[in-house]
């Protein structure tokens, strides 16, 4: 597998990445009373420990060049010190706080099956197949979009960043504006993350491991898109 054909390869699972039942969390149609459902599994299964999903692609890489992307990532995760001020974990927490919800469910989530199911495959990716699938699972797969693309290609189109005005928890369940603490810091953030992440595999992933990482973001998409079909069915919906 070449650099281009690597390159495409996962693209095209992240343009997978795609779930049917999002546009009914971004259009209102999912009861705030069923909300909590879809932050508690996000944050059991890896918005909590993301800090440390990335410090086991860190801790496992041999390439300098590499460990000084993901220190940079980590310590922004970890601590918020280049641009959020706080840990990303705990500004998650300022969406089910703006909302009114118990924060103390947060505790004490319990996973849906299809939750379970992906959280386990992402510490065994980031446990136990090298620093290579650890590195992609977290900075493309977990931190990726379905529009990578137009990293590459400017007439593909765009990540969408509507002002946090029209942000769906804003529109359609009053969250405050300052809640989005969070969002504004993956915004001031994002666009060095992505081009790091793709630095990080065309420059660095030897051609012997390119395909092993491929097929890990295969398994990681289904394994995502699972989970999302349990959380659909949790709040309601059915495709």
């Amino acid at each position: 597998m070449d650099r281009d054909g690597f390159r495409e390869a996962l693209l095209r699972v992240m343009e997978r990445k795609v779930h049917w039942a999002w546009p009914s969390f971004t259009s209102g149609r999912v009861a705030k009373s069923r909300l909590h459902v879809h932050l508690e599994q996000e944050w059991e299964v890896y918005v909590r420990d993301f800090p440390v999903m990335v410090g086991r692609a860190y801790v496992q890489c041999p390439i300098a060049a590499v460990r000084r992307e993901l220190a940079e990532n980590l310590y922004e995760e970890e601590t918020g010190g280049l641009h959020a001020g706080k840990p990303h974990p705990e500004l998650f927490l300022e969406y089910p706080r703006g909302l009114g919800f118990d924060l103390s469910r947060f505790d004490r989530v319990e996973l849906l099956p299809g939750a379970a199911r992906y959280r386990a495959f992402l510490d065994d990716a980031t446990n136990q197949r090298g620093w290579a699938v650890a590195t992609a699972i977290v900075t493309l797969f977990v931190e990726g979009t379905p529009h990578e693309r137009a990293l590459f290609d400017t007439s593909a189109p765009a990540r969408p960043e509507p002002p946090l005005e029209q942000h769906p928890l804003v529109v359609h369940y009053g969250l405050p504006l300052a809640s989005l603490a969070l969002t504004k810091a993956h915004r001031g953030v994002e666009g060095d993350h992505r081009l790091a992440a793709w630095r990080m595999m065309l420059d660095h992933v030897a051609e012997s491991d390119r395909p092993r990482v491929v097929s890990a973001m295969d398994e990681a998409v289904e394994r995502w898109l699972a989970y999302r079909d349990d959380v659909a069915q949790a709040v309601g919906l059915e495709r």
